[in-house]
């Protein structure tokens, strides 16, 4: 059986629109939820209400699941019949059912509302609450005074009278909060008055210095308006506009640091932030040394890190990677030597227990305990193991020189016994490490003396393999070794969340033959895995809050010791 359900609707000028749905089958369902297949959207009608269906004689049978029932032809009942031949009417509350039966057969069900139900006025009023309310505009005038009184009056006439002393609080003001204090804040909670001082006024940079005293400007204020720029027409008038009703800024404290967002962690600035200034920083201040940077992936200067650009000097200038700069530490120690698996060095370490495959990086490179930077290589910790620094044996115990004091050296190797012994003694060690060769503890090439400072101290010898020596006002010495231990002092970057890289996908050392190699990777190798704020699949969303801190501090963010001089 075919049912045909037509429905009519009439538009604001009285045109009215037809719109016929075929269901095939033996019954349909009427009611108010939508899963019907007659839904009729009328609150004096049950979720379920009746049931169509079609008999064996080929009449229409209606029946009501519940006790409200529906009206047929003008009689209100609970269950009944229609010839479909001969037609009929049915009601549920304001909708129309007319029921017949069209030229090809199917069962025409025309359904129009009416308005109200007639004769079912009793019936809905069971359902609605309009008969025992006022009406609609009296209601909403009554709701909106509710709404003033409650939440406008009651806390403002509470935060006049309240006893400031006894600390009282203002009643009502939790529903003018729109959100949870951050979880740097937290402590706050309920504390209004601590950022709020005075009410209806947005919160002032006074009071957020209260606690915050350290923080540093991130450039001297009459540089930051340069930066910012004038803004646009429309910017200034809705900077005027915000003046009025007492907000401060532009560059204010809570222009970056909005609160009552979540309950955790404050969210970064976005990266338009950043880049409304220095997105064209050298068009408005042209003596820059920063260049133009408004996302990692796009637009952003090649890395500059500070380095020592003179052997012994204290001073660390900053230089552009792009310029291929050259490190300036004093050493002549390379990285590829110590590295190759082939290598004599490898084969030495292997001897001592390094492992199979030789010298790697954490042979040497050890993490502070966080993991976020490398400890200060230290002679005696990393590299004593391979190049000792005993000279001499007493008994069961070795003298050995003290490293990075030069003077103390000098004093040890001039009272050293000049035909020192073997210090091993047994099997004897081949090549440059047997009696008479370059490492048997005499500190000097072999054929060269035995125990000379001079020796020690020369180019060939023991100092010289990692240090350069100098002669200066006819002292003996080495020149100072400057180890910076942060480059990128305007960034952050953390070894810890890079854990899983090899060392080398990032620091060539196994390529490097020369100790002013500087090893860092420059912007295309990091754009490899990093993109911008908004990043393409597979790469890393990295915006300006990632590396950069707003609040730059005298030595970088989080402070850091810049270098190490020995």
């Amino acid at each position: 059986m075919i049912f045909r359900l037509r429905t009519t609707q009439t538009t604001a000028q009285g045109r009215e629109i037809v719109r016929d749905r075929e269901v095939s089958g033996d019954r349909i369902t009427i009611g108010r939820s939508a899963e019907n297949t007659l839904h009729l959207p009328d609150l004096a009608l049950d979720p379920h209400h009746a049931v169509i269906q079609v008999t064996e004689s080929g009449r229409i049978a209606i029946k009501a699941y519940g006790a409200t029932g529906f009206v047929l032809d003008g009689r209100k009942v609970g269950e009944g019949t229609i010839d479909p031949q001969a037609g009929g009417e049915l009601r549920f509350s304001s909708y129309r059912v007319a029921v017949s039966q069209s030229d090809d057969g199917a069962v025409l069900l025309s359904i129009g509302q009416i308005g109200e139900a007639v004769g079912d006025e009793t019936e809905k009023a069971g359902f609605s609450l309009a008969g025992r309310l006022a009406g609609k505009r009296t209601m909403s005038w009554l709701l909106g005074l509710t709404v003033l009184i409650a939440f406008l009056a009651v806390p403002i006439i509470s935060q006049m009278t309240r006893d400031r002393a006894a600390k009282q609080g203002v009643v009502g003001d939790a529903a003018w909060s729109s959100g949870p204090l951050s979880l740097a804040h937290h402590q706050l909670e309920g504390k209004c008055e601590a950022c709020h001082v005075k009410p209806f006024e947005a919160v002032r940079d006074t009071a957020c210095l209260t606690c915050h005293k350290d923080v540093h400007e991130h450039a001297a204020p009459a540089r930051l308006a340069n930066a910012r720029g004038p803004g646009s027409a429309s910017d200034q008038i809705e900077w005027r506009i915000a003046h009025l009703f007492g907000k401060p800024g532009p560059g204010a404290c809570s222009d970056c640091h909005t609160e009552h967002e979540d309950a955790g962690r404050m969210p970064p600035p976005a990266q338009a932030f950043c880049g409304d200034c220095h997105g064209s920083l050298k068009e408005r201040l042209p003596h820059t040394e920063l260049g133009n940077a408004t996302d990692f992936g796009k637009v952003h200067p090649e890395f500059r890190p500070s380095l020592a650009l003179t052997v012994g000097s204290d001073q660390l200038t900053r230089v552009s990677l792009a310029e291929h700069p050259r490190e300036a530490s004093g050493l002549t120690f390379t990285h590829d030597q110590h590295l190759d698996p082939r290598g004599g060095v490898a084969q030495m370490a292997q001897r001592l227990g390094k492992g199979a495959g030789g010298l790697g990086c954490a042979d040497c490179h050890h993490p502070t305990a966080d993991g976020v930077r490398f400890l200060p290589i230290d002679m005696e910790r990393d590299c004593e193991a391979c190049h000792s620094l005993a000279y001499d044996k007493v008994g069961g115990t070795f003298r050995r020189l003290k490293h990075g004091d030069t003077d103390q050296m000098i004093a040890d190797l001039s009272v050293a016994p000049r035909a020192a012994a073997p210090i091993v003694t047994g099997r004897v060690r081949p090549g440059d490490y047997a009696n008479g060769g370059t490492y048997f503890a005499r500190f000097s090439p072999s054929g060269g003396g035995v125990g000379s400072v001079t020796q020690a101290l020369s180019r060939d010898g023991i100092c010289g393999e990692c240090h350069t020596p100098r002669l200066a006002g006819g002292r003996f010495s080495v020149v100072p070794v400057t180890q910076t231990m942060r480059f990128l002092n305007h960034g952050w970057f953390n070894h810890a969340a890079h854990k899983e890289e090899k060392c080398t996908s990032c620091h060539a050392a196994d390529r490097s033959n020369s100790a002013s190699d500087l090893l860092l990777p420059d912007l295309k190798s990091c754009r490899s895995c990093h993109s911008g704020e908004v990043a393409p699949r597979g790469k890393v969303p990295s915006s300006c809050a990632m590396c950069h801190d707003y609040h730059l501090k005298a030595l970088a963010p989080r402070g850091v010791e810049p270098r190490r001089k020995r």
